[in-house]
């Protein structure tokens, strides 16, 4: 056997015990199988909890409905089994995260408290009972709420926890979360604040992530890494900071008087918000996931010092899954760690340089010529998106098709092409020792951008950098054997960092948004050139590889597209409404559809401006003309008018005359200095007033304003059903033709204007 035979047998070598590292790495971060309905008492089971799911995703219930109700008496007889006193709590949250305008709701959320032997502070499991109007729950939130109870169930079997625990199951998460945020306004519960434990789901798969922390995290995170299967990054965390989404957690993380972590499984997301979020959807693993870490987590927090744990660290961990457990350490170690990843990368060029391996001018071609690998994926990753979306263009409606998994191995396969197409074509020119260093160049210097910009992700191309560069100065010295041990360990480090990121991104961010997992793996495949450089053949034959990996994902769109088909199932995602204004009679049918499909263009086939006239309903719709329905419109009632000093107060009463979900307020440019709905403070913003009122009561809606001088205000008020179904000019949905999740699909708007 000559050399290059032994060197090229020792790198496939190399590859396969990489191969193998990832399998693993990915392994661990998947969820455990679903325990058993006969599992131990005092331990969670996925089959039990899942009699809960049934229990609640039985029917359509968001906040305000009766069905609501049926899962309230169902969680309050349940508790009420498990031996606690639940109590139902009424009150009206406030809140300006979601939906149009300012949100309020009229919220019964239920609470229970678990009584800590000797207390040094509260422990709050939060999940949310409501769903979307559209769909039945079983994952969001039903996920949520059946985790909590079967936790209860397993606590109650082993020794009182020392501190008080409390349960509180939110209502109107999904309108404008104000279960929770009336608990922190109001609920003398939480007046002393203490530590947060959110449950939810963003889809009906996957594993349990620890995706959002409270500031000042590391003590928590600590306590996290002792749960029997951590999966979590402080790159997650540092996206959902930037991201505009929220979740019943974000009431408390805006209170300094609380701690806490925010756990969700999110594949699955065609399912989210659907009607298809129903039992049989639910994959048991990822409920047994979310349950067995919540078990673990109530005792570890219900035995440690909550005092001390309620109050934010002096800084947040940098952390991430590795083989099971979570490998952690220290913000403040994030610059040290980036400066030396670049050091070495730069040491490492300079002695590559010295001992003549490179020329100072290959190794600066080498940094150029290796941004644009990064620089290509994104654009390739959103290319392929526009092209599947171009074959079946239901999936513009979606943010990962029904069963995307042909597809994400398509576009891992199209980065591996990319990577081998790049160093193929550049590797004879300029030298393997360029290329690597200068591919480790762009790790550290996307480290030092990330420890400024996210210092929670810093690590995700600081440690490769750092690993590539020590380990690169250690093989100038070896032989060819020791030198691959080395490019084995330093790929190793890079697997171990990047491969389960690139896993959980990929559900997280969706194939509608590939880039981001798509620049991860390509920082896998550049801290992997040491290895790709033994097997990656030379001279005419260096693009084979690159050849066979394009075969790869072209094989894997053809499969996809195959598995993937829009079926009953699966159906088709489309999003309609339908408002009437009832001072003129004209009526639409209004979609928010990115380009309308078949069933969808029936109803609708142009743009026109209906959100002057009906505000809650976005700028950038299609619409079409609809016949007017025999609707009411809301009643506005003025209980009283004065005026002192110029300032005029009007106190109103809005009471729809039908059974509806939502009312909705808006007065532009009508001078309102101050506004109150039910009590509660609603931002003015330059004398215009827009709010949105969920889950009305018997009594209509009261409303207090104070407007500046004598002027008349126009107060445009609509309130808001759902379902479409006896509506004139209505066609139903064929079979595989589906409900787009959204806040808004099948919603009937009335509305009405009156100068006040």
């Amino acid at each position: 056997m000559n050399e290059t035979t032994r060197s090229r047998g020792l790198s496939v070598l190399s590859l396969l015990l990489l191969v193998l590292l990832t399998a693993v790495s990915l392994w661990t971060v998947w969820p455990p199988a679903p325990a058993p309905a006969d599992a131990p008492a005092d331990t969670f089971s996925a089959q039990r909890a899942f009699e809960h799911v049934e229990g609640i995703g039985q029917e359509v219930h968001p906040a305000g409905s009766e069905a609501a109700g049926d899962v309230r008496d169902y969680l309050v007889d349940t508790l009420t089994d498990l031996g606690l006193e639940p109590e139902v709590v009424e009150g009206v949250g406030a809140t300006g995260a979601l939906g149009s305008g300012y949100g309020l709701a009229a919220v019964e959320n239920v609470v229970a408290v678990v009584p800590g032997s000797d207390s040094t502070g509260t422990v709050f499991l939060v999940a949310h009972y409501d769903s979307v109007q559209v769909s039945y729950g079983a994952n969001d939130d039903g996920a949520g709420t059946a985790t909590l109870l079967e936790t209860v169930r397993a606590l109650r079997e082993g020794p009182p926890l020392t501190n008080d625990l409390v349960l509180l199951f939110t209502d109107a998460e999904e309108a404008c979360l104000c279960g929770a945020e009336a608990f922190v306004h109001d609920d003398p519960l939480g007046a002393d604040g203490g530590v947060v434990l959110n449950f939810e789901a963003r889809g009906s798969s996957g594993p349990a992530i620890m995706f959002e922390t409270s500031r000042g995290n590391a003590a928590l995170v600590d306590v996290y890494s002792t749960v029997p299967h951590p999966v979590g990054s402080s790159m997650a965390v540092e996206v959902y900071r930037i991201l505009p989404n929220d979740t019943d957690f974000s009431p408390f993380r805006e209170e300094a008087r609380f701690t806490g972590l925010n756990t969700a499984y999110i594949d699955g997301s065609a399912a989210y918000h659907t009607p298809e979020d129903r039992p049989e959807y639910m994959d048991l693993a990822s409920l047994q996931h979310h349950g067995a870490n919540a078990l673990a987590l109530a005792r570890a927090l219900g035995d440690d010092d909550i005092s001390a744990l309620s109050v934010p660290s002096a800084n947040d961990a940098t952390y991430f899954p590795a083989f099971g457990e979570l490998a952690r350490y220290p913000g403040w170690l994030v610059w040290p760690v980036a400066v030396l990843a670049a050091l070495a990368v730069v040491a490492l060029g300079w002695l590559s340089v010295r001992r003549e391996l490179v020329t100072g001018r290959r190794l600066a071609a080498g940094f150029a010529w290796a941004l644009a690998p990064i620089v290509v994926v994104v654009v390739v990753a959103q290319l392929f998106w526009m092209l599947l979306v171009a074959l079946r263009p239901g999936y513009a409606e979606l943010l990962d098709p029904w069963q995307p998994w042909w597809f994400r191995a398509a576009l891992v396969a199209l980065v591996v092409t990319v990577l081998l197409v790049w160093f193929g074509a550049l590797r004879d020119r300029l030298g393997a020792p360029a290329l690597v260093v200068g591919a480790l160049g762009w790790l550290a210097v996307l480290g030092l951008v990330l420890a400024s910009v996210t210092p929670g992700g810093s690590y995700l191309a600081a440690l490769p950098a750092l690993a590539g560069g020590v380990g690169g100065i250690v093989a100038l010295r070896l032989g060819d054997t020791s030198r691959v041990v080395v490019h084995t360990v330093v790929g190793a480090v890079a697997v171990v960092v990047l491969a389960p990121i690139v896993l959980l991104f990929l559900p997280a961010l969706g194939l509608a948004t590939g880039a981001a997992p798509a620049l991860f793996a390509i920082l896998l495949g550049l801290a992997l050139l040491p290895v790709l450089d033994g097997l990656v053949p030379r001279g005419r034959r260096s693009l084979l590889p690159a050849l066979g990996a394009g075969v790869v994902a072209v094989a894997c769109v053809g499969v996809g597209l195959v598995v993937d088909q829009f079926d009953e199932e699966h159906p088709l995602p489309t999003q309609l409404m339908y408002a009437l204004d009832a001072d003129s009679g004209d009526a639409w049918w209004v979609s928010s559809e990115i380009s309308p499909s078949g069933w969808t263009g029936q109803f609708v086939s142009e743009h026109e401006d209906v959100h002057a006239t009906f505000p809650l309903l976005g700028t950038d719709v299609w619409t079409g003309q609809a016949e007017a329905a025999d609707l009411a419109a809301p009643e506005v009632t003025t209980d009283s008018d004065t005026t002192t000093d110029g300032v005029r107060t009007l106190e109103l009463t809005i009471t729809p005359q039908r059974d509806v979900r939502l009312v909705s307020l808006t007065i532009a440019d009508g001078g309102v200095q101050s506004a109150q709905i039910e009590g509660r403070d609603v931002p003015v913003a330059d004398g215009t007033l827009a709010a949105v009122f969920n889950a009305p009561q018997a009594g209509g809606v009261h409303v207090t304003l104070t407007l500046s001088g004598d002027d008349e205000a126009v107060l445009q008020v609509a309130d808001g059903s759902d379902g479409l179904e006896d509506l004139p000019g209505f066609e139903p949905r064929p079979a595989g033709v589906g409900i787009l999740g959204s806040h808004t699909s099948e919603l009937v708007l009335v509305g009405t204007t009156v100068t006040l």
